[in-house]
């Protein structure tokens, strides 16, 4: 699977994790320098906190569209150390 926005490849993975629709991607995979931490942060019932990046490609800017949990509930352990996207990042393989 291959994680695209603005026309690049911002991750890549043989071995992703689907949960409620979305492909969560080892954070090995993830290209670092497209990625820049973010403050912000949401809160989901069953998985926990989840803590975002900004993508940064090309001079263009995506606020928080990658996601992940840097500490998972029982129930989310398949998704630890792992990242999934949003915001208009295309998933395909």
């Amino acid at each position: 699977m291959k994680a695209i926005w603005n026309n690049t490849v911002i991750a890549e993975s043989d071995d992703t994790v689907v949960i409620e629709n979305n492909h969560y991607f080892p954070a090995e995979s993830i290209k670092k320098e497209f990625f820049k931490s973010s403050e912000s942060h949401t809160t989901c019932p069953w998985k926990g906190v989840a803590s975002y990046y900004t993508l940064e490609v090309d001079g263009k800017e995506n606020k928080d569209a990658a996601w992940f949990y840097p500490e998972v509930s029982e129930l989310a352990k398949p998704i630890k150390g792992r990242v999934a996207f949003w915001k208009g990042v295309s998933v395909e393989e």
